[in-house]
C-alpha cells in the first residue's frame, strides 16, 4: 500500500480541489441558514406583536415548511459530501498492485449475523446500525467493511450502552483454517468479561506465551482454542503493526480469527468524515484519519493474503 507522503500529494492534487468546491456549497448553505434565522425570528416576533392567534398559527405553517426545507438542504449537503471524499480516497488506495477495484455504497452495511459471528462481543445487539459499506478484493481475498454503531440495553440502568462504534471489516481465507483466536483490548477486560467467558466455554485460553511483542502484550490480550495456529496467524510482524497503530492513534482494535473468517474492528468515537456546516471542511487531517483507518485494515488483509 502507498504511504502517507504519497497520499498527501494525491490530496493536494485531487481531494483538495474537490473539498474547495464543496466548501463553496457549504458557505452558500451557511449564508442561507444565517439569513433564514433572522427572517424566521422576525416573522415570529411580528406574529406575537399582532397578538392575533389565528394569524400567528397561520404564519407558523409556512415557517414550519421552510424549516423542513432547510433541514433537507443540510441533509443533502451531508449525504453528498462523504461519498465524494470516500470515492476519491478509494481511487488512491486501489492503485496499489494488490488491489482490485474498491466499491462504495453509502446505505449498505455488513449483516448483523456476520458481526455476531466474530465472537468478539457477547451481545444480541438489539440496536444495530450500519452505513458506508466498502467492498472489493485485495490479492486473492474478498473483503467487506463498514461503519457500525452497535448498542445493547444496560443491565443496571434503563438506557442503551455502546457495544461497538467504529469501522468493522470481514474477510475470508481461501484455504481451510482450524481453530479460533480473539484479541481484545486489555484496558477493557472488566467490560469484556462476558465475551471472554462465552469464548472460553469452547476451550479457549489466554495465549500469552505466543505474544512476543512487548507493546502488543501491553495493550492486548489474546485467547485461542487448542487447535488454532496462533504463531502463524498472529506473527510478530502482525503484532507490531497492530500495536504501533494503537500507540499512534489511541484507538482500540478488536480482532478475531474464526476458522477461515477474519474480523477486525477499530473504534471511532466520532462519525467518520461527517462534514461541518458552521466551519470549513477543507482539512487534510479530516481525510488523513479516515485514510489511516483504512490503511491499517487493508494492510492487515494484504499481509494475510501474502503470508497465507
Amino acid at each position: 500500500m502507498q504511504g502517507l507522503d504519497e497520499f498527501r500529494l494525491f490530496y493536494n492534487h485531487t481531494i483538495h480541489p474537490e473539498l474547495l468546491r464543496m466548501e463553496q456549497k457549504r458557505r452558500r448553505l451557511f449564508l442561507l441558514l444565517f439569513v433564514s434565522f433572522f427572517v424566521i425570528l422576525a416573522a415570529v416576533i411580528f406574529g406575537l406583536y399582532l397578538q392575533v392567534m389565528v394569524f400567528t398559527l397561520m404564519l407558523m405553517i409556512p415557517v414550519g415548511f421552510y424549516i423542513t426545507y432547510l433541514i433537507y438542504r443540510i441533509q443533502e449537503f451531508r449525504i453528498t459530501f462523504k461519498p465524494r471524499v470516500v470515492n476519491l480516497v478509494l481511487d488512491f488506495i486501489d492503485n496499489g498492485i494488490s488491489y482490485g477495484a474498491l466499491q462504495y455504497d453509502a446505505k449498505r452495511s455488513i449483516p448483523k449475523k456476520t458481526f455476531l459471528a466474530s465472537r468478539i462481543f457477547a451481545t444480541r445487539a438489539p440496536t444495530y446500525i450500519g452505513e458506508d459499506y466498502i467492498y472489493g478484493k485485495i490479492g486473492e481475498l474478498d473483503f467487506e467493511m463498514c461503519e457500525l454503531k452497535v448498542r445493547e440495553f444496560s443491565k443496571v440502568r434503563t438506557r442503551l450502552n455502546y457495544v461497538f462504534k467504529g469501522v468493522f471489516l470481514h474477510t475470508t481465507f481461501n484455504r481451510p483454517q482450524k481453530g479460533s483466536i480473539v484479541i481484545w483490548p486489555r484496558e477493557f477486560r472488566q467490560y469484556l468479561s462476558g465475551s471472554i467467558k462465552a469464548f472460553s466455554r469452547n476451550g479457549a485460553r489466554e495465549v500469552a506465551e505466543d505474544v512476543h511483542h512487548k507493546s502488543f502484550s501491553k495493550f492486548f490480550m489474546a485467547y485461542a482454542t487448542k487447535d488454532a495456529n496462533t504463531a502463524s496467524l498472529l506473527s510478530r510482524e502482525m503484532q507490531a503493526l497492530i500495536a504501533n497503530y494503537r500507540e499512534k492513534s489511541n484507538k482500540e482494535v478488536y480482532f478475531s480469527f474464526i476458522n477461515r473468517d477474519i474480523y477486525i474492528g477499530i473504534t471511532e468515537p466520532k462519525d467518520i468524515l461527517e462534514p461541518y456546516i458552521f466551519r470549513s471542511n477543507v482539512s487534510f487531517e479530516l481525510v488523513r484519519e479516515f485514510f489511516e483507518d483504512l490503511q491499517l485494515l487493508m494492510s492487515i488483509v494484504e499481509d494475510f493474503d501474502k503470508s497465507h
